[in-house]
C-alpha cells in the first residue's frame, strides 16, 4: 500500500466527498469498489489499456472525486472518465491537479439528481505484460492430440487488479499508419512530431485500436462483475491485422505476480506427421514434423491463435508420456498451419548420392576474340583457345529408407543457384519459387526407394538467366 488513500488499488482511488468543491482538505466518506476492470495487454508496446467501472453515490451540486497514480506506471495524461448510467444528469466540470499533489487529479462533477451513477475510467499502463504456451498430448498412433493453451499474465504495474477481465493484442498494430491517419499527415513526417503531439496522438491511436468492445453494462449493485460481450473477428487495417484476444472468466493479478489462466482446450485435434528435407530451413538432414491446421475442421479455428511455446508430448502406452519437442511459434492466423520440429528419426534415414557428373556444350572462344565454336570432345580444342561456356551435367539419387512400422511421407525442398535444368521422372514436382524444386513422396513401412534426378548448370556464356527450369524426362537420368 503506497497511499494512505488506496483502498485495494494503489492508483485509481475513486473518492466522492460529501463537502463542496471549494474545500481543500476533507474528510473521506465514500471509498466505492470496483464493479468491472478489463486490461487489454498489447506485449509490443508495453501498454495496457484499463477499464473499470464503479458505482457511486452523487449529491446535487458539485461533488468532487479524487484519483491517484503514486507508484504506479499509469500515463497520467491518458486518465478519462465517462458516466455510463445518468449521463444526461451529471457533468464533469472541471480537472484539477494539485500543485501540492502531484500524482493526484480531482474531477468536479456537477450532479442534477441525488442518487447512484456507474461511471467508467480509463486509462493507459506500463508493466504488464503475457506470455502464451501450448501443451499438446499425441496420441500413441500419432492420429490425434489433446491442445491446451495457457496464458500467462506478468503485471509489474505497480498497481492490484481484482477479478480483471483480460484481453489480449494478438497481431501487429501498426501504430505509426495509425498517427499518421489521425495527425493527417505523411507516415515519413510522423518522426518529425514534436513530443507532445506525438504522445497524444499515439494514446489516441491506441485507445481507439484496443478499445473493440463496447461500455460494459451496468452492473445490478455495487461490487458485481458485469459480463463483457465482445465479438471475435481479425481486425484489418492497412498495414496491420492483428486480433483482440479475450480470455474467458476473470483473474485478480496482483502487483509483483503472474497467473497463468487457461484459454482453451481441444480434444482428438486431428494432426498429420510428414518427413521433410529442407536444408535452407533445417540443415542438411531429414526432420519428423507434427503439422496442425488452425481451422473448424481441425476443431481449432475459431481466433487467431496467439504467439508462444508449444511443447509436444505423445502417449507412450504405459499411462505415461514421453516428451517430444519445445519449439517457439508465432501468430496463427485461422487457416494456418502450427508446424513443430521434432528433430531427426533414427528410423528413417535419408541420403543425398552423387552418381556421376560430366560436361557437355562445351563453346571455346578464338584468340581472345568474340569469336566462339561449340565442339564435341578434346580432340577439337584449338591451340590459342579457351572454354567459354560448358553445361555440368549431375546426377543423384535422393535415397530414403524408412525402418518404422507405417508409411510415411516425405517432402523434399531443394534450392539451386544459378541457370539450371532439373530434370526427373518424379510424379508431383513442382516448382516452389523461381529457383527452387519441391516434391512430396511416400515410403512403405520397411522399404526403401531410389528418386533419381539429373541437375544440369549452364556455366560462362551457357548462363542466360539465374532461375530453375523443370523438364521431364523419358527415362531415369
Amino acid at each position: 500500500m503506497n497511499t494512505i488513500m488506496r483502498y485495494t488499488a494503489a492508483f485509481a482511488v475513486l473518492l466522492l466527498t460529501a463537502v463542496s468543491a471549494q474545500a481543500k482538505n476533507i474528510d473521506l466518506s465514500t471509498v466505492p469498489s470496483r464493479a468491472t476492470v478489463q486490461l487489454t495487454i498489447y506485449n509490443s508496446e508495453d501498454l495496457t489499456l484499463v477499464r473499470e467501472t464503479r458505482v457511486v453515490s452523487f449529491k446535487k451540486g458539485v461533488n468532487p472525486l479524487q484519483f491517484s497514480w503514486a507508484n504506479t506506471l499509469i500515463d497520467p495524461t491518458s486518465v478519462e472518465l465517462r458516466f455510463i448510467t445518468n449521463a444526461d444528469k451529471l457533468e464533469v466540470a472541471d480537472t484539477t491537479f494539485p500543485h501540492d499533489k502531484p500524482q493526484m487529479l480531482y474531477w468536479n462533477v456537477q450532479s442534477a439528481i441525488d442518487g447512484d451513477a456507474t461511471v467508467e475510467i480509463t486509462y493507459f499502463t506500463s508493466g504488464i505484460s503475457w506470455r502464451a504456451d501450448y501443451v499438446g498430448v499425441a496420441s500413441a498412433d500419432e492420429t490425434r492430440m489433446k491442445l491446451e493453451n495457457f496464458v500467462r499474465v506478468i503485471n509489474n504495474s505497480g498497481e492490484d487488479y481484482e477479478d480483471a477481465q483480460v484481453r489480449l493484442v494478438v497481431g501487429t498494430i501498426n501504430l505509426v499508419e495509425k498517427i499518421a491517419a489521425l495527425a493527417q499527415v505523411p507516415m515519413s513526417e510522423v518522426g518529425r512530431m514534436d513530443a507532445d503531439q506525438f504522445k497524444a496522438t499515439r494514446r489516441s491511436a491506441a485507445r481507439q485500436m484496443m478499445q473493440r468492445v463496447p461500455a460494459a453494462p451496468a452492473p445490478a449493485m455495487a461490487g458485481a462483475v458485469s459480463e463483457m460481450v465482445e465479438e471475435k473477428q481479425v481486425i484489418k487495417e492497412g498495414l496491420s491485422e492483428y486480433f483482440i484476444y479475450t480470455i474467458d472468466g476473470t483473474e485478480t493479478i496482483p502487483n509483483g505476480w503472474s497467473k497463468r489462466m487457461r484459454s482453451f482446450e481441444a480434444l482428438d485435434v486431428p494432426f498429420k506427421v510428414q518427413y521433410r528435407y529442407r536444408p535452407m530451413e533445417y540443415g542438411d538432414r531429414l526432420v519428423r514434423m507434427y503439422i496442425l491446421t488452425n481451422d473448424e475442421k481441425s476443431k481449432l479455428g475459431t481466433t487467431p491463435m496467439p504467439d508462444g511455446i508449444v511443447r509436444i508430448f505423445r502417449d507412450n502406452g504405459r499411462d505415461g508420456l514421453s516428451f517430444l519437442a519445445a519449439q517457439q511459434t508465432k501468430y496463427i492466423p485461422i487457416g494456418d498451419k502450427i508446424e513443430v520440429n521434432l528433430g531427426e528419426d533414427p528410423e528413417v534415414i535419408f541420403e543425398l548420392i552423387k552418381l556421376r557428373v560430366s560436361r557437355g556444350n562445351i563453346w571455346m572462344q578464338i584468340n581472345g576474340m568474340n569469336v566462339f565454336k561449340q565442339i564435341g570432345g578434346p580432340a577439337e580444342i584449338e591451340v590459342n583457345s579457351n572454354v567459354a561456356g560448358w553445361d555440368e551435367h549431375a546426377v543423384f539419387t535422393q535415397r530414403i529408407r524408412n525402418y518404422t512400422a507405417k508409411q510415411i511421407e516425405v517432402e523434399v525442398r531443394r534450392s539451386y543457384d544459378g541457370h539450371v535444368t532439373y530434370r526427373s521422372t518424379i510424379p508431383g514436382i513442382k516448382l516452389f519459387d523461381f529457383r527452387t524444386v519441391e516434391f512430396t513422396t511416400t515410403v512403405d513401412a520397411g522399404k526403401r526407394v531410389d528418386l533419381l534426378h539429373e541437375v544440369v548448370t549452364s556455366q560462362g556464356r551457357n548462363a542466360k538467366q539465374n532461375n530453375v527450369t523443370l523438364q521431364k524426362a523419358d527415362v531415369n537420368p
